[in-house]
């Protein structure tokens, strides 16, 4: 890869990063009236996301890898939509997900339950990089199994290949 292509996507990776950035409300504190000193725990996570985010926010609602034909290169409009999810499971070790591995219905069904596999891999090892604990992450391929689309033309077949990040434990 050329430095061209790699400073492209450095900066398609940035951008896709600030853009899925949650915004944080600040809340003054407010003086109380009792002045002894006591001990508070924090009630919102030290963390960009909350617990809840995984429903609201943004870039952690897009749980879709496509991938081109035959390929398991995860293209560079995902990586940053891999970096939250990395970030998700960084800050919430009890989190886990299952990279579903999915392939069009041209090939082999032992070609397409390969090649599901090998996304589903690709997936995990980018969110691996990012820094997500492998013990989260649980690899499934169904091949050509589970189509979203049933149609035998490239726009079918371009969205059933994919990886589908799906959340077992929160």
């Amino acid at each position: 890869m050329n430095n061209t292509v790699r400073i492209i996507a450095a900066v398609m990776l940035v951008a896709g990063v600030a853009a899925c950035k949650k915004k944080q409300e600040v809340r003054p504190t407010q003086p109380t009236e009792n002045t002894s000193a006591t001990t508070t725990t924090p009630t919102q996570s030290t963390g960009r996301y909350q617990k809840g985010d995984l429903a609201t926010d943004a870039c952690l609602r897009q749980r879709v890898v496509y991938f081109d034909l035959d390929r398991t290169e995860i293209k560079g409009e995902f990586q940053a939509q891999i970096s939250c999810h990395a970030e998700y499971l960084r800050q919430f070790p009890e989190a886990r997900v299952t990279l579903e591995g999915h392939a069009d219905e041209r090939g082999t069904r032992e070609y397409n339950l390969g090649l599901g596999e090998r996304r589903g891999n690709a997936v995990s090892s980018a969110l691996g990089g990012a820094g997500a604990s492998s013990s989260q992450l649980n690899v499934v391929s169904y091949g050509e199994e589970r189509p979203v689309d049933r149609g035998h033309d490239e726009s079918a077949w371009s969205k059933n290949r994919r990886v589908e990040i799906v959340y077992t434990a929160e």
